[in-house]
C-alpha cells in the first residue's frame, strides 16, 4: 500500500519549480516584450518633430540609433545583473535595496526601447548573449558577499555613468528626445552608485575595475553595430 505522500515523490519542491519558472518568465519578458513603466517616459511631452533644432537627418537617425541601441544592450545586461545578484544576496535587506533599483532599470529599459522604436531601429541581435553574461557576473558578485556584492554594482553604475556623459557628447544636438532619456538615466545611476556606497560598497581592486572596463568597451563596440 502506498503512503499518502508517494504520489509527489517526483515533485518534491514545487516552490523552488515556481521560483525557477517566474525567473525565466523575468528573463523572456525583459528581452522580448516591454514591460509597465513606473514612471513617464522622459520625452512625453517632445513632440516627435519639436526638436530645438531642424529634424534629425538620416544620418542623425542612425547614429543616434547606434547609441540607444547601445543603451538598450546595456539596460539587458543591468536588468540581467540585478537578478543574479538579488538571488545570491545574503541580506533580504539588500535584495529589497537591488529589487527597487531593478524597476528603475526596468524604466530605463522601456525608454530605449521606445526611443530605438522611434527612429525606426531594433534592437541588439546579441541581447541574449549580454543578459547571459551579466546575470553570471551579477551571481559571482553576490556569492562573493554582500560588500562586494555592492562595490562591483557601485563601480558599475559609475562606469555607466561615464559612458552616459559620452553618449551626450555625441548624440545629435537637436536630437531633444533621446537627450531627455539619457539625461534621466545618468541621473538615476549615479543615485543608484550613492545608494551602493551608503550600504557599505566594498571598493574593488584597479584589476578588476579594469576588466570590467574592457567588458564594458567591447559589448558597446558590438552593440552599437548588431
Amino acid at each position: 500500500m502506498q503512503s499518502p505522500s508517494s504520489d509527489t515523490n517526483d515533485f518534491r519542491h514545487p516552490s523552488l519549480t515556481d521560483a525557477f519558472i517566474k525567473q525565466i518568465d523575468h528573463v523572456l519578458n525583459n528581452i522580448f516584450c516591454e514591460q509597465v513603466s513606473s514612471r513617464s517616459y522622459p520625452a512625453e511631452s517632445l513632440s516627435a518633430d519639436d526638436h530645438a533644432a531642424k529634424p534629425l537627418s538620416g544620418q542623425e537617425k542612425r547614429q543616434a540609433a547606434g547609441l540607444m541601441r547601445v543603451n538598450h544592450a546595456g539596460e539587458i545586461a543591468a536588468q540581467a545583473l540585478y537578478q543574479g545578484q538579488s538571488l545570491s544576496a545574503r541580506d533580504p535587506s539588500l535584495r529589497d535595496s537591488l529589487a527597487q533599483a531593478s524597476i528603475e532599470e526596468g524604466d530605463h529599459l522601456n525608454w530605449c526601447r521606445r526611443r530605438l522604436q522611434e527612429l525606426d531601429a531594433e534592437p541588439s541581435k546579441l541581447d541574449p548573449f549580454w543578459y547571459l553574461g551579466s546575470f553570471v557576473m551579477g551571481m559571482g558578485a553576490g556569492i562573493a558577499g554582500d560588500r562586494w556584492n555592492l562595490g562591483f554594482l557601485a563601480e558599475t553604475e559609475y562606469q555607466v555613468v561615464r559612458h552616459l556623459d559620452d553618449h551626450l557628447q555625441h548624440l545629435p544636438a537637436n536630437d531633444v528626445r533621446s537627450r531627455a532619456i539619457v539625461t534621466q538615466m545618468k541621473e538615476d545611476e549615479l543615485g543608484h552608485a550613492h545608494l551602493a556606497e551608503d550600504l557599505g560598497a566594498a571598493k574593488l581592486p584597479p584589476p578588476v575595475k579594469a576588466l570590467m572596463k574592457l567588458t564594458a568597451k567591447v559589448m558597446t563596440g558590438v552593440a552599437e553595430r548588431i
